[in-house]
């Protein structure tokens, strides 16, 4: 089993394989996550899909405070380095990287990527995660692309974390797409409504994916669940 707990807005703390991983930690900035206490987060590892602000806030603070390994593109993770985060490990677009949690795929994804500073955050991706307990695909901010049928030719996905606030990223049409192509089911929906360009209808996207024979799953912030 692995366990999935929601954060706000991409952030999600998954655990697999006896390690905690997050995902694009954007916390603190978030007013609807008010409630998280990100100086109580501790990590092993904190995963980061592109440079923009409302997917690194936090991933600084909790790198630093869990002593985590940071991965990332080549460009995003040796900006934190530079920022004194020790342990970091780069990587690009097709690599893999086997760690003790799992094997790491980093994939494409149609976005822009800026950092903070206004320092490119070099080409924005994805995640396959791979674990004997499952295995799935971290999105990251993007639009459909066919280059997620490469990875249901490569992997057996059991769920998908997929941007559905569509503006900036897919909406749920494209992210049924999106989940068609990838082989999965589940859809674990993130980056939306935590701003007025992403708002959407929660229970219209329930039933669209209803209607194509897929789960959206919709998590309140704070929320876990087992998959």
């Amino acid at each position: 089993m692995i366990e999935i707990t929601y954060y706000g807005h991409s952030a999600f703390l998954v655990k697999v394989g006896g390690k905690s991983i997050i995902f694009d930690p954007f916390i603190s900035p978030n007013e609807k996550a008010s409630q998280i206490d990100v100086s109580s987060l501790k990590a092993d590892y904190v995963l980061i899909s592109h440079g923009h602000e409302d997917h690194v806030a936090d991933a600084e603070a909790i790198t630093k405070s869990s002593d985590a390994m940071l991965v990332a593109n080549y460009e995003v993770a040796v900006w934190f380095a530079e920022k004194g985060v020790e342990k970091y490990h780069p990587m690009n677009h097709g690599g893999s990287k086997k760690f003790d949690f799992g094997s790491v795929k980093y994939v494409n994804a149609i976005h822009s990527s800026t950092l903070p500073d206004g320092s490119s955050g070099g080409n924005p991706g994805g995640f396959v995660i791979q674990h004997e307990d499952g295995c799935f695909y971290y999105a990251g901010d993007t639009a459909l692309t066919y280059d997620m049928k490469l990875i249901a030719e490569e992997f057996k996905v059991d769920f998908a974390f997929m941007p559905i606030g569509d503006n900036f990223t897919m909406g749920i049409e494209d992210a049924i797409k999106a989940a068609d192509f990838v082989g999965t089911k589940k859809i674990i929906g993130m980056h939306y409504d935590t701003f007025p360009y992403i708002e959407i209808n929660l229970e219209d996207a329930k039933k669209a994916a209803a209607k194509a024979g897929k789960e959206l799953i919709l998590l309140n912030i704070g929320e876990s669940i087992k998959i």
